[in-house]
């Protein structure tokens, strides 16, 4: 909440004594040298959200106020005072601050305020809150699957916990932390309800979905379970209109606070949103984001307020929500009061009025406590009056304070701080002597001149104040001036002299100036004045004083003397025009001399323009005449800006073609017909061109017949017994009304009556007639024209197309497979004789699993078999083989069923020798039994190769050994594999070192002990 302190301004009530009668009982603190005063805030509790989790067991509500003497502090909860003594009390005070120790929700929650005393009197701070912050795990329980066609849009619920305060921010996780779905055109979290939203699924979107809610007030975040989505393959895809599931509510937002509208529309093509105000246009601080779902307004004022709309659009349809956006204001000061010393039975009215919406209430507050008035108004104050005074406005939204310190006091007179001062004055003019004792109440005042007593006459006046005011001064006024100050508390006097100078006058007074826009001009201005004291010269133009620092660019000051104020003005524009003042000033007098400076320029703009007359194609313009700035307006400019024009203005064309300069009327011509326009007129004279007109209210013109035809028409291809006719659609800008849309008109070459189709989509691009009558690849002539409310438009040219051909009527024959290992399988048909043939469809499944679940191949029309790989070990397939072409797929060929091998053993051969011969080496390995569910061995397959690569030499061989030639150097690699009907088994790898030292390694126990002997002969 705001909360504005008055600061209080330190009161010293010393009053003289002496002579001063004293009446009844005064209060010690009014007395001479007191310099104390009541409490200020300078510190406030604020509100408070406390985690139910916090490891910290204590609340601390601050509160500190500066005051003299120091204040005392009490604090209430839920306007009762809080008894900070009770047994058991979770309540004490550091200084001022309350702390609350190992905080209970069931005791601790409500609203606080703090109490300020001394002497003085007491204020009570601002209100503030303790609330227990929490925010609960998700249900524990799983989340159901979501099953959607893909093309069609999904809402994946978030339901997230209880929680307190309402304000969370949601985000959602994709299979696993951190990967986050980042929001765009597709995807969409409301950070209001936490859902996500996706207005077209496709095979990506497969996954687990969770949703995190954070609360920031206790910096805490929870995880829903996932909910699994998973999208449904559909073909062809469908599309889906815009359907709006994401609608900002009506909205209530106060003055300065940003507000933030949501919007989001599910449907293929993703739609895209657009934002409007119904009542007017959108703000200047506005800004669509997150891919235009969002309308968020900064710092909003009270006319942003109106009927907000957001529409979502594609080629399938739309969809549009409205609803208001009111704004409203937290209280705000007007007036408020202040701290103040007022007079022992005088009058006083302290007054509060403060502004927003809903209109504040205003109440008051006396030392802490209500007084039940509206307006604190005193007649002849007392001591009693003396205090600590708070006025408090409210409304829904909020509250604030005004604290203000009101003295009644009383004492004799007094020039002890403000005594009569000595006063200069010219000669023949006019002089006031201030006469402000300190005295309560009001004291009645004389005057004296050296010995005479004063009296007012036509020349001297003493004032109701005290002060002495002397008209047409002469040297012979000059002398000692006494004022007397009398009450019945005592009296005082207070002496001070008037010396007369001589009186300033203009020796060179400004003259008026002609000048145009660029030109430099001057200002002359001289004075004579007493030569004894300092002369100044201040220029103003129109009444406002001329900062010749801050507009440097354009005046300065001359320094020909002390006594010339000349003004150079440079560069005059036509804001320069007007009454120039020169006042010149000493301490003593002032006088001024004026002149006025014509500047001529280009016009001004033109005012009120608006549209009196439209047509379809015309409006007729008015506006009002601008300030011609001194030279004749010759002729007039008109601007338009219609919808289409990305926010550029451009000269239109107007009847007649010449705008004359004592015109305020045109036609202008050759417009759009149902467009939005707006129009701004510029004034144009001999010395330039003006600033242009404020624009024009938005109109549409009126609606007409289509005249553009759509362009590219063409087509052919499709399904069977189809005509697909295509065209590129007219832009928007030629709808010329609405319902627009096409007439398609086809009809067989050879015949003479022409087939009408309408199609209501604007941004249609093809239509398909299907009929059983339709003969394949037979020539049509298409054509396509536009209609809208008006009527239909011009046809297009006539194009020629060809309707779809069928698909093939006849199944492939004779379809054979044959088992090539476990793994893969050949498939084989005799090729259709059909002469418009695309290719081959392959269909496979298992036997024991649905024609759902088939994988299928695609083969060329040249091809009549294909290789089937990636099949499960010794399983059962289902094949079928059909023709398909433009027109679709043919029926599928008797079904062939094909059993593929059993899988090769899964256990590598053991090596169990390997020795060196010359130069070979010998490899053996043992013998690899196969399981009964494995393929028999059928012999060995040994690949010898470089180390490092792929390829070398491949030998097969029956045997459990084989022989390989010892490379001369380098390493190389030996893989060894058995080899089956069913493919080849595990890998065994053997490492050959070039140059023999594999050698080395396969050297038998024997030679091993001969060595040995010989080097113990050695």
């Amino acid at each position: 909440m705001l909360h504005l302190t008055l600061l209080l301004h330190l009161l010293v009530l010393s009053c003289t004594r002496s002579g001063a009668s004293v009446i009844g009982e005064v209060p010690d603190f009014y007395g001479d040298e007191v310099t104390g005063y009541g409490p200020v805030f300078e510190e406030q509790p604020v509100d408070t959200i406390y985690p139910e989790e916090s490891p910290e067991a204590k609340i601390t509500m601050n509160c500190r106020a500066r005051a003299n003497p120091p204040a005392t502090y009490k604090w209430k909860l839920d306007h009762m005072e809080i008894d900070l003594n009770a047994e058991g009390s979770h309540y004490s005070l550091a200084g001022g601050n309350l702390v609350i120790s190992n905080p209970d929700k069931t005791v601790h929650v409500g609203k606080y305020s703090c109490l300020a005393t001394n002497t003085y009197g007491t204020v009570i701070s601002r209100e503030a809150s303790v609330q227990f912050g929490y925010l609960d795990l998700f249900s524990s329980e799983e989340r159901s699957s979501v099953y959607v066609k893909e093309g069609q849009g999904a809402v994946l619920l978030c339901a997230p916990p209880p929680h307190y305060p309402a304000e969370l921010s949601f985000r959602w996780i994709l299979n696993e932390f951190p990967t986050f779905i980042i929001p765009d055109k597709r995807r969409f979290v409301s950070q209001i309800t936490g859902n996500l939203y996706i207005s077209k699924v496709d095979s990506s979107d497969r996954g687990n979905y969770s949703c995190i809610a954070s609360s920031p007030s206790i910096s805490k975040s929870v995880f829903s379970n996932y909910i699994p989505l998973e999208p449904q393959t559909e073909r062809p895809i469908r599309k889906y209109p815009a359907d709006l599931r994401v609608k900002f509510p009506d909205t209530t937002a106060l003055v300065g606070q940003n507000v933030t509208l949501e919007c989001f529309a599910l449907g293929n093509p993703v739609p895209e949103v657009r934002w409007k105000k119904i009542d007017g246009h959108l703000p200047s601080n506005h800004e669509v984001r997150m891919t235009g779902t969002q309308l968020h307004l900064y710092n909003v004022q009270f006319e942003d307020g109106g009927t907000y709309k957001c529409e979502a659009v594609n080629s399938k349809g739309k969809d549009y929500h409205t609803a208001r956006v009111s704004v409203e204001a937290f209280p705000e000061w007007v007036e408020h009061i202040s701290s103040t010393e007022k007079d022992l039975r005088s009058d006083y009215t302290m007054s509060c009025k403060a502004s927003g919406k809903p209109k504040p209430h205003i109440r008051w507050l006396k030392n802490g406590e209500p007084v039940d008035r509206n307006e604190m108004r005193f007649s002849s104050l007392t001591f009693d009056d003396s205090g600590m005074y708070q006025c408090i406005a409210e409304n829904r939204h909020g509250v604030i304070y005004a604290n203000a310190e009101l003295r009644v006091f009383a004492c004799a007179p007094t020039f002890e701080r403000n005594p009569v001062k000595r006063v200069l004055a010219a000669k023949n003019g006019r002089v006031v002597i201030e006469c402000r004792p300190k005295a309560a109440p009001k004291p009645a005042f004389s005057w004296s001149k050296d010995t005479e007593l004063l009296s007012n006459s036509t020349r001297v006046f003493i004032w109701e104040d005290g002060s002495l005011e002397i008209l047409n001064v002469t040297r012979a006024d000059e002398g000692r001036y006494t004022c007397f100050a009398e009450n019945d508390r005592g009296k005082a006097n207070s002496t001070g002299d008037l010396l007369v100078m001589d009186s300033t006058k203009i020796t060179l007074a400004p003259s008026n100036t002609d000048v145009k826009v660029g030109e430099n001009t001057s200002m002359q201005c001289a004075a004579s004045h007493d030569q004894s004291l300092d002369i100044t010269f201040i220029w103003s133009l129109d009444g406002r004083v001329i900062d010749l620092h801050k507009d440097s660019q354009h005046y300065e000051r001359t320094t020909n003397g002390s006594s010339n104020g000349e003004l150079l003005i440079k560069n005059v524009q036509l804001k320069h025009a007007g009454q120039y003042t020169c006042t010149a000033q000493t301490p003593v007098d002032n006088i001024t001399a004026s002149a006025h400076l014509v500047v001529r320029g280009p016009p001004g703009a033109p005012g009120g323009v608006r549209i009196i007359e439209k047509t379809d194609k015309s409006v007729k313009l008015q506006w009002s005449r601008g300030a011609d700035n001194h030279s004749p307006i010759s002729k007039y400019t008109i601007q338009y800006k219609d919808q289409f024009s990305n926010d550029v203005w451009k000269n239109a064309t107007t009847f007649p073609v010449n705008v004359e300069g004592n015109a305020e009327m045109t036609t202008v011509v050759d417009l759009i017909p149902w467009t939005d326009y707006e129009f701004r007129v510029i004034a144009t004279n001999t010395l330039g061109t003006g600033d242009p007109s404020n624009p024009s209210p938005i109109i549409k013109t009126l609606e007409a017949v289509p005249v553009v035809a759509p362009s590219d028409v063409g087509g052919g291809g499709g399904a069977s017994r189809e005509l697909t006719i295509t065209w590129t659609p007219v832009k928007p800008k030629y709808y010329y009304g609405p319902n627009f849309g096409y007439i398609v008109a086809f009809k067989p070459q050879d015949e003479q009556e022409w087939k009408r189709v309408a199609v209501a989509d604007p941004q249609a691009r093809r239509y398909v007639h299907k009929a059983s009558d339709i003969p394949p690849l037979t020539e049509f002539q298409v054509k396509v024209k536009a209609f809208n409310v008006q009527g239909e438009g011009p046809y297009s040219l006539t194009a020629i197309i060809y309707s779809a051909q069928d698909a093939p009527a006849e199944a492939p024959a004779v379809v054979e497979a044959r088992a090539l290992s476990a793994k893969a399988a050949t498939v084989s048909w005799m090729p259709l004789s059909y002469s418009n043939l695309d290719g081959y469809q392959v269909k496979y499944w298992e036997s024991g699993q649905s024609e759902g679940q088939a994988e299928t191949i695609g083969v060329s029309s040249r091809e009549n078999h294909t290789k089937l790989e990636n099949l499960r070990p010794y399983t059962e397939y289902i094949i079928e083989v059909r023709g398909y072409n433009s027109a679709g797929y043919g029926p599928p060929s008797h079904h062939f069923r094909v059993l593929t091998k059993k899988p090769p053993p899964d256990r590598a051969p053991k090596i169990i020798a390997k020795k060196v011969k010359g130069q070979s080496i010998n490899i053996a390995w043992e013998q690899v039994e196969p399981m009964a569910n494995e393929s028999s061995i059928e012999g060995y397959r040994v690949l010898y190769r470089p180390e490092g690569q792929t390829t070398g030499t491949l030998y097969n061989t029956y045997k459990r050994n084989i022989d390989l030639p010892l490379p001369p150097n380098g390493n190389y690699v030996v893989e060894v594999r058995a080899h089956t009907e069913g493919g080849d088994g595990a890998t065994t790898t053997v490492q050959i070192t070039g140059g023999g030292v594999s050698a080395a390694q396969s050297l038998s126990v024997l030679s091993l002990l001969f060595v040995a002997l010989l080097c113990l002969n050695l």
